[in-house]
């Protein structure tokens, strides 16, 4: 696998007549969201390209100029249609007073001018990204300081970009209010690094992060254009927002919030602007539906406490609305627009939650209730409902998953082979390799593609060295990629595709930064340590160690028991077998496994008792592999 560049096919006559129906069947002549993603515009950058201090690219939409005239068949005319709206880029204004950068990330940053200066809600992915959009704001606005940020939620495409806009230094200077839901430090954290590894490695696949930007490979992410590749910072909240209804006055600017934990992010809120009858939504409302469970993976979202949310938006906040704006894509303007928006959103998490149970309570599973499920002529056309970014189908998984898990009553399935144990035995079972990928050949003629990848997937587990299984496969997933709707969908089929032919690529953007590392606490810290701990060695290695973050009186008392990593947290043993005080960055690098105590520099670390202990430690835990292979063993 030491190719590095290859070709992508075309489509064949069953994706073009796919392609089609979908042409035939929605209702492009409703331009509505033209309209809105056009409404506003005051300027770009010509080009649109951003690189970091080194002169590196970490955003520029040229690439993106092929999303002229009408889909090819290698694309999804819906998802050609959203990829053309998400790639309006630059400087909107949503009413007078709160505009918003678009475009310039995944993510929308929206500004709004206060009497001396700008607060931001949501300073984007990336520093750089971040400092080009608010260049732009003052090119246009005035020359102003960022005189307060609002986070509305712990992803890290709605912070990463903060240093971007004001300085850690400007904040404790000049007091500059950084407002964030509860809890976000603690989930903004975790998230990025206790499954980070594996949510990173996914995150390229349903980004799209390797494949070329033309109609055969990357088009949109389906919530906006692509990811940033810049520099992910993060300053701590300085406010937290606790109760709904709390409110706020930065530089003359009213907030007013709604705590919404639990729909689109465990620590999420949205932004009511009273003084100019703006709301922001932040990502309980775009325009697509949502993910109820992402494919990159995260803990499953609650479908019923979505719809509720946007029930209480729709009584709370309505009757004071002009403008609904959200953080990715295009606002809605007029109150019955942004009650048609509400509505069919609300309706939608709502009609998945139930339809997914009432079919789960008939004694459908996991894998059936996909098939079964529709939604109705008016929630399913409804544009903004449509699944660029969540599919009906993983969302109704999802909501299966959150109330009975991924077993499906079948003894069949309670404790079936490994992948490739498997695979093995399908092989021999179907008359070994070559009569399994004619018959897989026959059925690719036919147009069954999901068959296909699902059976040859079997041959390549088998047999990760057959050239021809994995080229067949690549071929089935390129065709499901291009027939998809789901921007998300399509970028994991397309990259399988690139794997089997070119194999795995190198790392890609990694989400443990400086300033990730910086917000964790000790006890965090000691939490990654025990993911990383190899169970079965450590059980050979019962221990006691004391550890102290020098300077902050953070303290722990670690065990190794039974294979375990048993913190204690506040406490200090005497006859613990070490005593280890250490700076917080320095903990930090050992336990992330970006170094040794040897490592560390002078002063960092002092240990008193037997010094081979935290070696042993840290020799027993396990180094991730940011590579690690997906669609091969």
């Amino acid at each position: 696998m030491t190719d590095t560049t290859m070709t992508a096919l075309a489509a064949t006559a069953t994706t073009a007549a796919s392609q089609q129906i979908v042409r035939e069947t929605l209702p492009f002549e409703d331009r509505r969201n033209v309209d809105e993603a056009d409404r506003g515009f005051l300027g770009t950058l010509h080009p649109c390209r951003i690189t970091d201090a080194e002169g590196r690219v970490v955003w520029e939409m040229e690439s993106f100029g092929f999303l002229e005239g009408e889909a090819p068949d290698t694309v999804n005319p819906s998802l050609w249609r959203n990829a053309r709206l998400s790639a309006r880029h630059g400087l909107f204004e949503v009413v007078d007073g709160v505009y918003q950068v678009r475009g310039f990330d995944l993510s929308n940053m929206s500004i709004v001018v206060g009497d001396t200066g700008y607060v931001v809600i949501d300073p984007l992915m990336s520093a750089e990204t971040a400092a080009a959009g608010m260049a732009l704001v003052r090119e246009h606005l005035g020359d102003r300081p960022v005189t307060g940020v609002v986070y509305t939620h712990s992803h890290v495409d709605h912070f990463g970009g903060v240093k971007g806009v004001v300085s850690a230094e400007d904040v404790a200077d000049r007091g500059i209010p950084i407002v964030a839901p509860a809890d976000f430090l603690g989930h903004a954290v975790s998230e990025n690094v206790f499954a980070g590894n594996a949510m990173s490695r996914r995150a390229a696949f349903m980004y799209g992060a390797q494949l070329d930007r033309d109609p055969r490979g990357l088009v949109t992410t389906g919530l906006g254009p692509a990811i940033s590749a810049g520099s992910l910072t993060l300053i701590p909240p300085t406010h937290s927002v606790t109760h709904t209804g709390e409110t706020l006055e930065i530089d003359g600017v009213v907030l007013e919030f709604q705590v919404t934990h639990g729909a689109e992010a465990p620590s999420d809120m949205n932004v009511f602007l009273p003084e100019h009858r703006a709301l922001c939504l932040a990502d309980n409302v775009v325009h697509t539906m949502h993910n109820l469970y992402t494919l990159r993976g995260a803990q499953v979202r609650d479908a019923i406490a979505w719809s509720e949310y946007l029930g209480e938006v729709i009584d709370h906040f309505l009757d004071r609305t002009d403008v609904v704006f959200v953080s990715h894509q295009w606002p809605a303007w007029g109150r019955e627009r942004c009650v048609e928006l509400l509505t069919m959103q609300r309706d939608l998490y709502r009609y998945i939650h139930d339809e997914t149970l009432r079919l789960a309570n008939s004694g459908h599973t996991i894998d059936e209730i996909p098939e079964l499920i529709e939604l109705p002529p008016a929630l399913g056309e409804f544009w903004s409902n449509r699944g660029y970014y969540g599919t009906l189908r993983h969302n109704a998984k999802a909501v299966y998953q959150k109330y009975l898990g991924y077993f499906d009553g079948n003894p069949a399935n309670l404790d079936p082979h490994d992948p490739v144990s498997a695979a093995v035995r399908y092989v021999d079972f179907m008359g070994g390799t070559d009569a399994l990928l004619q018959k897989a050949r026959a059925s690719f003629d036919e147009g069954d593609y999901r068959w296909v990848a699902e059976v040859v997937g079997h041959a390549v587990f088998a047999d990760p060295t057959s050239r021809e299984a994995r080229e067949l496969q690549a071929a089935a997933f390129e065709q499901l990629g291009y027939q998809a709707e789901s921007a998300v969908w399509r970028n994991f089929y397309l990259c399988g595709a690139r794997e089997l032919r070119l194999g795995t690529p190198p790392p890609g953007t990694q989400t443990v930064t400086p300033d990730i590392i910086g917000a964790m606490t000790l006890e965090m810290m000691l939490s990654y340590l025990g993911i990383r701990l190899i169970g079965p060695r450590a059980a050979r290695h019962p221990m006691v160690l004391n550890v102290e973050i020098a300077g902050t009186g953070e303290r722990a008392v670690l065990e190794i028991s039974n294979g375990c990593l048993v913190p204690t947290m506040g406490r200090w043993r005497e006859d613990a077998g070490a005593s280890v005080v250490v700076q917080h960055g320095a903990f930090a690098m050992l336990a992330l496994g970006a170094a040794m105590p040897a490592d560390l520099p002078d002063g960092a670390i002092t240990i008193d008792g037997d010094a081979g202990l935290l070696e042993t430690l840290l020799g027993l835990c396990d180094r991730f592999d940011p590579s690690f292979p997906i669609v091969t063993p």
